[in-house]
């Protein structure tokens, strides 16, 4: 039965099943990396938060950089696009297994980021090539569960290596992460030897392209806060917990276990909210709270009892990973604007540039500031990015009711 419903959603001769198994085992790979970075840079390479920020910097470019990449690689196709990327992200798995100082880390977490980076675009369009005509839309729903699955997967493979390894066979943390590396880059090669199908087409798919528009000037400016925001929950967020509570590489892993596996559910009912509520009330009010969150985030340590201020931002970071995916309603927003589906694909590529580039400028700040002031100021101003979100939201036209048949 499972098998027939898949052939009724894909095409016989396109490659569906090759495609969606690599993109799992390239999920799990990715997961196992995500859990395991930010101790893993604390740990072993002992990087306080201002390197953590540059790091951060150097690690954003090649997104910054993959308008200009694609571009080049235009007569290149989708799926050798996605072989390329997977082997650059194994080769900089496999680079971290070499001794190196804190500059060299940075170089190899980069190419890794190069690889992650190629494939990010691609994956969505050969979802859409694979898929009937009628069923692109369950195609994408199909690809994002396998990449949740996978992250999920990812994180609790970290967790459960860290915890045996560290609790039943007395491993250094050391030896642990070369282990995993390793996996990382197994996981890589079979996730492009899963790709070598006959059946999976050879020509590239129409690149999207930097675009810019007087009347998505709004949407430009959501981006640079909501990536300003983010990236300070993305680059930090963790070290808190590392650095101020002591957070193992295991229940690290663990936490981001469970922010995946909430958010398979969470993504569909927010989307339904949206649905429902319309993009600019999910825009406006999803801010507000998170303001909140990012305010108890900074400061649970100077209003909490260690233990509970842990529990507090362990919440936190939860709720944040959550919220994150409310994302989704600009994405509605543009799609409302836009004249067409090539300007839709081009002007949410543009924004993606554009997060990027805050990106790479708010890591540094975000590092100096915890560095000068603290984590209070930090997550403080966090928070102001996003009641300047809401407040910016407000001002967006109020979605027409469509009238009734």
């Amino acid at each position: 039965m499972l098998n027939h419903k898949f052939n009724d959603m894909f095409k016989s001769d396109a490659g569906a099943g090759a495609f969606f198994f690599s993109i799992l085992v390239w999920g799990i790979g990715v997961g196992c990396f995500a859990a395991a970075m930010n101790n893993y840079l604390s740990g072993i390479h002992h990087m306080n938060t201002m390197e953590r920020g540059w790091l951060e910097f150097f690690r954003e470019l090649p997104g910054l950089a993959l308008v200009f990449i694609l571009a080049l690689l235009h007569k290149v196709s989708d799926w050798k696009i996605m072989r390329l990327g997977t082997m650059v992200s194994m080769a900089g798995a496999a680079l971290l297994l070499l001794p190196a100082d804190k500059i060299a880390v940075t170089a190899f977490i980069m190419i890794w980021s190069m690889g992650e980076h190629l494939v990010m675009p691609v994956r969505s369009v050969i979802a859409m090539q694979v898929a009937r005509p009628d069923c692109a839309g369950r195609s994408l729903g199909l690809l994002s569960s396998v990449m949740n699955f996978g992250t999920v997967s990812g994180s609790l493979l970290v967790a459960a290596i860290f915890y045996v390894g560290t609790v039943h066979y007395h491993q250094s943390e050391d030896f642990l992460f070369n282990v995993l590396w390793v996996l990382i880059a197994i996981l890589m090669i079979a996730s492009t030897i899963s790709t070598l199908t006959p059946k999976a087409p050879n020509h590239p798919s129409r690149r999207p392209r930097l675009y810019f528009n007087k009347k998505f000037s709004k949407f430009y400016a959501l981006e640079l806060f909501y990536g300003a925001r983010k990236q300070i929950f993305l680059t930090f967020a963790p070290y808190v917990l590392i650095r101020e509570y002591g957070l193992s590489t295991a229940g690290m892993a663990f936490l981001l276990g469970i922010c995946a596996f909430v958010n398979i559910f969470a993504a569909p009912l927010i989307g339904k909210l949206t649905d429902k509520f319309g993009y600019r009330n999910i825009m406006i009010w999803d801010t507000v709270i998170l303001f909140f969150v990012c305010m108890l985030y900074g400061f649970a340590g100077n209003i909490f009892p260690v233990r509970i201020a842990f529990f507090v931002v362990c919440v936190n970071f939860l709720l944040d990973a959550v919220i994150s995916t409310t994302s989704m309603a600009t994405n509605i927003y543009v799609r409302e604007v836009s004249d067409s589906q090539d300007e839709l694909t081009s002007t949410l590529s543009t924004g993606i540039s554009i997060n990027h580039l805050i990106a790479i400028m708010t890591a540094p700040l975000g590092g100096w500031i915890w560095v000068r002031f603290g984590i209070g100021y930090l997550f403080a101003f966090s928070g102001v990015m996003a009641i300047c979100n809401s407040l910016f939201a407000m001002t967006l036209p109020r979605p027409q009711k469509k009238s009734a048949a």
